[in-house]
């Protein structure tokens, strides 16, 4: 049975996603925040934090004034290896409360690629297989089975969007995939400035990572359990913008394999999902149109070689690449409408 309202904690409020999430969670019909938790800015108003958030909300707080038993769902926006703490803590004392992750500490399987990812030993390990990696669109008949849901990458999300309805129908080739994304510089988080120095910081782009970044072990987790041979490359880059993702996949299509087809594949597949639109052939697209929104916007596009095309994805980072997804997962899990908050 649909519940009227849930009672909802979030840890973490006053970063650049946890912002995004309060903001978004103010307006939805069915919550009601009961405590914005944070390390600094103890007492003060949020809204004088985001001038955006016009609701009157409790103050910020430490997370230990939570009174557990009256909280139906947690949303984690905190550092790495910091949720799993709090999430062990509380599995099993409170059984009816749910967790909705959005670090990195529940999207990896295994504890001994989780340990060489992120340079630091799980402390919650036998909680990971009681936990869900969804997008929601992918995992949406899945996610009423978990009290723990774990929110993708942001980079993840653009990429495994329109990636994996085509793996699926096996209609592109598996090797020499060249995914190319660029993002805006919140997605390093408010202390991005100490993360890249490099100079020009506002008026460049800085590619980064191009061997090892972080997100690389989560595809290859969920793109291997689809097609276990797939062989691709992946270059993120900063550029001088605040919000937004355009990952760029380039891909050797299947011998008389349309672009048609391949647009024809993923309307077909996400005929259903308010969130995801489907370009016509050839569209140019940017990050511009989704700013502020849940949605993925993607466009097939014939490159100069025959058979080889660029499919562009576009998402607001912080909103389907983090707080939004987070809410959407959310809606689904408490069986509410899934675009509400959203829209």
């Amino acid at each position: 049975m649909t519940k009227n309202f849930i009672n909802v904690v979030v840890a973490g409020a006053t970063g650049y996603v946890g912002l995004d999430l309060v903001y978004l969670l103010s307006k939805h019909s069915k919550v009601k925040i009961t405590n914005l938790c944070a390390q600094k800015n103890i007492g003060t108003q949020i809204k004088k934090i985001d001038k955006r958030i016009k609701k009157k909300l409790p103050k910020i707080s430490k997370i230990h004034n939570v009174d557990w038993k009256k909280i139906d769902l947690l949303f984690l926006s905190l550092p790495n290896g910091e949720a799993q703490k709090l999430v062990k803590k509380l599995y099993y004392k409170y059984p009816k409360l749910k967790f909705i992750d959005l670090s990195a500490d529940f999207r990896l399987e295994n504890g001994i690629i989780y340990k060489k990812t992120y340079q630091t030993k799980h402390k919650a390990k036998e909680l990971i297989k009681k936990s869900l990696y969804s997008i929601t669109e992918l995992k949406k008949d899945k996610i009423k089975d978990f009290r723990i849901v774990s929110n993708p990458g942001c980079y993840p999300t653009s990429i495994q969007i329109p990636l994996v309805p085509l793996l699926k129908k096996k209609i592109i080739n598996l090797n020499n995939i060249t995914i190319d994304s660029k993002s805006g510089y919140s997605g390093a988080g408010k202390n991005y400035k100490s993360k890249f120095n490099f100079k020009n910081f506002y008026s460049s782009t800085y590619a980064y990572a191009v061997k090892n970044h972080r997100h690389i072990a989560e595809l290859d987790q969920e793109l291997k359990k689809i097609a276990k041979n797939i062989l691709y490359t992946f270059n993120p880059h900063l550029i001088p913008s605040f919000r937004g993702i355009l990952s760029s996949i380039y891909i050797y299509k299947k011998k008389n394999v349309t672009v048609k087809k391949i647009v024809n594949t993923l309307k077909n597949y996400y005929k259903n999902d308010f969130f995801v639109n489907i370009h016509k052939p050839n569209t140019q697209i940017g990050t511009g149109s989704v700013i502020e929104t849940n949605n993925c916007d993607i466009s097939v596009c014939q490159t100069r070689l025959k058979n080889k095309i660029v499919i562009f994805s576009s998402i607001d980072n912080l909103i389907k690449g983090a707080a939004g997804q987070a809410i959407q997962n959310m809606n689904v899990l408490f069986s509410f409408k899934e675009t509400s908050g959203l829209k």
